[in-house]
């Protein structure tokens, strides 16, 4: 491995079509850009978080469908092992005969798709301080050549074989003690590794950055904070100027951009018909949003990226001037309507966006929530939000003894009307499937400082159901016409990801511990199996000979028992867990 990584520093400057013709021709079983842009058309495997770096998770597979899925029994299953549980939110990939999937505690696995059998394991030695804000996750992987790359609580990337589980390489992304973390899958567009870095409860500074995924080298780096200057890197890793982000100080006041947050900490989607790299950028820094007055440009955006420049060429703000951890970290999912490209966006903040996937601009907004209090509606002519200024948390300075501003009832509750699962969209029934949920928050404002590695919030809250029968809602959204075509409650949150098929059927898991299949035309439940923890993953499918499998990890945790306050207790009876379950039809 290291002879290969002197090869390609060596051809690094021959450009990213020759890097690439060299992988493809090195190993006929190496994973190369033209397999990752038609992954989503291909059944045999599963090369990308998101079943396709659009991201849709929609698959052409039709065996499992609506009227063959009550047969679905599982293969086999695969414990995670130890006593290294907690969340399990990854999404598995599936190649030349192996599933690679990660676990809690940075910690990655390849197993023989065939029997379940691990066939190798690595394990990353983290230090004691590291700070994830929002439990122990690691939401997958991403193939290229022939290795399995992933990023680790402390910040690293690690880049293993994917036959052997050994390290090629591994690069520090950023100080872990300053609270940076890393817990998305990386994106591979355009031959280059694109990721994105979490800590946004920290006061760190969010950014893209694109390396050479065969080596680690830096290509370049965008901030998505205001103010800050983005590179480029020569051969050497000489840092170049390329531009700043926005304009110093036009949309962020005093020294506050230089902690600003904005974390891009869900990674990213690429479209190869528009070129372009979105990734969601996370809260500003801190929550007093009192101490910041102005827009605040790139947080809780969409961000739209040129992937071979680094260069930012549209970007929406679905939340300015955030006050309620609204982070616009979900994913931007590209999609077909009416001749034309677009993305669909269901917003942390509680309403869904229809966005031009080319220029960034707003072609419809709606709610997907039943309760939302911060704004009434967003201006599809302006492209902002019409506030309700009784919404937002009062100013600090101006509460009692300067220490507490007005607290507010506030809804959806931070934790979002959707937040890190992520939904699907069918272009058969050209609807998109949203795990939802319903809660709302009290949330005052406090003084705050900044401090390196400490969080950087200014904030206090108590989240609270919004209703007694069911906080979690999984919605067939219309994005056309903002019609919520069909719905079903859960008790308790959704925090798992959705998987719809040309077999008619919408996956998704519940934290009770189902993985369920419905109609995708009616939202009626089909089958439903229960794994033996809370799922908080997305599940995916592929084919293997004449045998299509589902598949989902399984293992309760994440943010809510962490952060959900009355929620948590309210779902406390959950047991942990961390394993992935394989499915495919019983004979007849």
């Amino acid at each position: 491995m290291i002879v290969q990584k002197k090869i390609m520093g060596i051809v690094v400057g021959l450009g990213l079509a020759s890097l690439a013709s060299l992988v493809q021709a090195a190993d006929v079983g190496n994973v190369t850009n033209a397999m990752l842009d038609s992954t989503a058309k291909n059944p045999a495997s599963v090369l990308s978080f998101g079943m396709g770096t659009q991201g849709q998770r929609y698959s052409p597979l039709t065996q499992i469908n609506d009227k063959t899925v009550a047969r679905l029994v599982p293969a086999w299953s695969f414990s995670f092992g130890g006593e290294k549980q907690r969340g399990q939110e990854s999404q598995p990939l599936i190649h030349n005969g192996k599933m690679f999937v990660t676990a809690s505690y940075s910690r990655i696995f390849a197993v023989d798709l065939k029997t379940g059998a691990k066939l190798w394991k690595y394990e990353h030695r983290l230090p004691d301080g590291i700070m994830p804000c929002c439990d122990v996750v690691n939401r997958g992987a991403a193939l290229y050549g022939n290795l399995v790359i992933f990023g680790t609580l402390d910040a690293y990337l690690v880049a293993l074989d994917q036959n052997t589980g050994k390290i090629v390489w591994k690069e520090k992304v950023d100080d872990y003690a300053a609270g940076y973390s890393m817990t998305a899958a990386p994106l591979i567009a355009e031959g280059l590794l694109l990721t994105g870095v979490s800590g946004g409860e920290f006061g760190i500074v969010g950014r893209v950055e694109a390396r050479n995924p065969m080596t680690g080298d830096l290509v370049w780096t965008r901030p998505t904070v205001e103010g800050h200057m983005g590179h480029r890197y020569d051969k050497d890793g000489k840092a170049i100027d390329n531009g700043i982000s926005g304009t110093v100080n036009k949309t962020w006041p005093g020294d506050l951009w230089k902690t600003g947050g904005a974390s891009t900490w869900m990674g990213g989607t690429y479209d190869p018909q528009t070129k372009l790299a979105y990734f969601g950028t996370g809260n500003p820094a801190p929550w007093n949003s009192h101490l910041r007055p102005g827009d605040n440009l790139y947080s809780s955006s969409t961000v739209a990226l040129d992937v071979k420049t680094g260069q930012i060429k549209w970007a929406y703000q679905n939340t300015p001037n955030d006050a309620w951890d609204f982070d616009g970290a979900n994913e931007f999912v590209t999609f077909d309507m009416d001749g034309k490209r677009y993305g669909g966006k269901a917003d942390r903040n509680g309403f869904f966006y229809v966005i031009d996937a080319s220029t960034g601009k707003l072609q419809n907004a709606f709610p997907f929530v039943k309760k939302i209090t911060w704004a009434s509606s967003i201006d599809l002519k302006t492209g902002r939000p019409n506030y309700i200024a009784a919404g937002r948390p009062g100013d600090p300075t101006k509460g009692e003894e300067g220490k507490k501003g007005t607290t507010v009832f506030a809804a959806p509750a931070f934790l979002g009307a959707k937040n890190q699962m992520p939904m699907a969209y069918s272009p058969q029934t050209k609807l998109f499937y949203v795990p939802a949920n319903e809660w709302g928050m009290d949330i005052w404002n406090e003084p705050i400082s900044y401090k390196k590695g400490g969080a950087f919030l200014g904030a206090g809250f108590t989240i609270k159901p919004l209703f007694d029968d069911y906080i979690g809602a999984m919605r067939a959204v219309d994005p056309k016409t903002g019609k919520i075509v069909w719905e079903i409650k859960n008790n308790a949150p959704l925090w798992g990801g959705v998987m719809s098929t040309a077999g008619n059927l919408v996956f998704y898991g519940t934290p009770e511990g189902f993985l369920k299949a419905v109609d995708a035309k009616t939202g009626k439940e089909l089958w439903k199996f229960q794994t033996g923890s809370g799922v908080v993953a997305p599940p995916v499918t592929w084919q293997d000979g004449d045998t299509q499998y589902v598949a989902v990890v399984s293992g309760w945790g994440g943010a809510v028992p962490l952060w959900g306050g009355e929620v948590a207790k309210k779902v406390n009876f959950l047991e942990q867990g961390g394993s992935v379950w394989v499915f495919k039809l019983a004979s007849k």
